[in-house]
């Protein structure tokens, strides 16, 4: 028989970690056979290790794991990956946004033979500023990065075992877990729900964190960067023939002064800035390569509690 995983990482979780356990067991657990639940405690400073442990007190088919820091929801998801025993596995937030009756949808499809199954929002309840720059997010995804992308996008995904020992075997930092799951390929499947808007607890995902998200996105998995680069250089280049040539034959026909100092600044204040923010683009990438080539692991496990069933 089968056995189906579900990994959920935790951050600043413990007002519904409880919460999201007693849902998860009224709805699904009694519905999936043999099962395992993966807690990842991704650093949090409050008491969500020992609201995780209770509940492995209370199910048998439970893991708490603790990583040594705050290493992000990609480290979280790849280490909780990474110990879980089952044939496919299921990522799962926290914040009780989606309904955990999806992953009944999801594990079906999967028994039908596709390897990726993606939970993907039809709608949802979000204030609309949350929904306008998540929409332009996953709009650059589509555009530049990978149109496998649904438009809705999505963050819970459900991975066959292969997939999981091709993800364990990219090993990458600095990037982004649902776009490896998207550039893997396999047979891939989408389900459908609707995501509601956080009612308990406060969000963590910060502007800082989200600005990361694009920036390791498109370096990751999009030449786009580069290419645009290129494009500016050689518009600016031969804008500058132009006018240089222009500037020449009216100086030797006309008998025009050179005149504009004003402008002439404006150019090169322009010119500069453009150099500057070109090499910081370029700073990302040089940055990006230094990191993978010191070969650190994306996470390091602290703590990994198994429920005596398990052991």
């Amino acid at each position: 028989m089968s056995k189906i995983s579900i990994v959920v990482p935790v951050y600043y979780n413990s007002d519904t970690l409880m919460m999201l356990y007693e849902d998860m067991k009224a709805k699904i657990l009694g519905k999936l056979g043999e099962y395992e639940l993966v807690f990842v405690d991704d650093g949090s400073g409050d008491n969500s290790w020992e609201i995780m442990n209770r509940i492995k007190e209370m199910d048998g088919n439970v893991q708490c794991v603790k990583l040594s820091r705050n290493f992000g929801e990609h480290a979280a998801l790849l280490a909780g990956l990474s110990v879980c025993t089952g044939d496919c596995a299921v990522t799962k937030q926290a914040d009780l946004q989606e309904d955990s009756e999806i992953i009944l949808e999801m594990y079906e499809s999967w028994k039908k033979g596709n390897k990726v199954v993606l939970a993907v929002r039809a709608s949802r309840d979000e204030n609309p500023v949350k929904k306008f720059f998540a929409g332009m997010y996953y709009f650059i995804v589509r555009k530049f990065i990978n149109n496998r992308m649904p438009q809705g996008g999505c963050d819970c995904y459900l991975l066959d075992r292969q997939v999981i020992q091709v993800l364990e075997m990219l090993d990458e930092k600095n990037s982004s877990l649902t776009l490896q799951v998207l550039w893997a390929g396999f047979q891939t499947d989408m389900v459908y729900f609707h995501r509601k808007d956080r009612e308990v607890g406060k969000s963590r995902w910060t502007l800082g964190k989200k600005v990361k998200l694009v920036m390791d996105s498109m370096m990751s998995f999009s030449y786009f960067p580069i290419r645009c680069m290129s494009t500016m250089g050689v518009l600016f280049f031969l804008a500058s023939l132009i006018l240089m040539i222009q500037v020449i034959v009216e100086k030797c026909t006309v008998g025009t002064p050179i005149l504009g100092w004003a402008s002439l600044m404006c150019v090169v204040l322009f010119a500069f800035g453009i150099m500057m923010l070109m090499m910081g683009i370029l700073g990302e990438y040089v940055w990006r390569a230094l990191d993978a080539s010191r070969n650190r692991p994306p996470y390091l496990i602290d703590t990994v509690e198994k429920s005596k069933k398990q052991d």
